[in-house]
């Protein structure tokens, strides 16, 4: 059982507090050309007069069979406690072999070269705190704990809005 970071992209309302967030927990500098380890994409759907747009927090989603893992070469990025996935930095040769192979383009590269990425905030969290991510989320968009449980709740979310949807109305 592992840890990750539900996104309601409902909730999102993209203020970007999430990546201001990340950046400063991780002491990542905008201005050395580092960028947060999480990004709010904004998604545009139809055009005038019914456009609308919506907003997705993106990060590391540590996944249970990552594929940066079994593209890095060196071994330098592996499964840790809590199911988080993580990077050796000093196993790194900044060969962008793990960003080739993530399907959601997380990796990032520090000014030497070397991998780095969202490590679910793992020092809060050991300490009981949440993500700094989901902490500041005006719109609680991001929510954290162990993928089963997340997983259980937004099955029974959704099938309550199935009978919900499924019922006559009483009214008549």
């Amino acid at each position: 059982m592992g840890y990750g970071i539900y996104v309601d992209i409902k909730r999102c309302i993209g203020c970007q507090a999430c990546t201001v967030a990340c950046m400063d927990q991780n002491d990542l500098e905008i201005d050395q050309g580092e960028c947060s380890w999480r990004t709010v994409y904004r998604v545009e759907e139809d055009n005038y007069p019914n456009a609308k747009a919506s907003y997705i927090s993106m990060g590391c989603m540590h996944c249970k069979d990552a594929p940066c893992i079994m593209g890095c070469p060196t071994g330098a990025i592996r499964k840790c406690e809590g199911g988080r996935v993580a990077v050796n930095q000093a196993l790194c040769i900044g060969c962008h072999s793990c960003l080739m192979s993530c399907p959601f383009g997380v990796p990032r590269f520090n000014l030497y070269g070397k991998m780095h990425k969202c490590d679910l905030c793992w020092g809060r969290v050991e300490a009981g705190l949440e993500p700094a991510c989901v902490r500041v989320c005006p719109g609680r968009a991001l929510t954290f704990g162990q993928v089963n449980e997340m997983g259980r709740h937004v099955e029974a979310k959704e099938a309550r809005k199935l009978v919900r949807a499924a019922t006559p109305s009483a009214v008549g």
